[in-house]
């Protein structure tokens, strides 16, 4: 059994919102990284701000949605703040919900 691709887990974490922002952590540019080793995942991710009160509840999240993707059986997060988030990561579909069409 071979693991995913990083096309599907990057698909998978759309399933995984930011409680605070109710949007999927993919779209709002905080996943800077994605690394497989065979049956482990490795992410490298950003939260919007250091001390951000749902760190906890989104890397979780972001663990058991990895965890049940078949061929996963390892996942490793790695929290980063270099670069420090901004709203400018976002996909185009996050800015417009927010309000934000700026494109710089």
């Amino acid at each position: 059994m071979s693991g995913p691709t990083s096309e599907e887990v990057r698909e998978a974490l759309m399933d995984v919102f930011d409680p605070e922002l109710g949007y999927n952590i993919v779209d709002l540019g905080m996943v800077y990284g994605i690394d497989i080793e065979g049956s482990k995942v490795k992410i490298r991710m950003t939260l919007t701000t250091p001390g951000c009160p749902a760190s906890d509840m989104i890397q979780a999240g972001v663990e058991q949605r990895l965890e049940d993707m078949e061929g996963v059986e390892d996942v490793e997060i790695t929290l980063v703040w270099e670069p420090p988030w901004s709203p400018k990561a976002m996909s185009p579909e996050a800015r417009k919900h927010f309000g934000s069409m700026d494109e710089d």
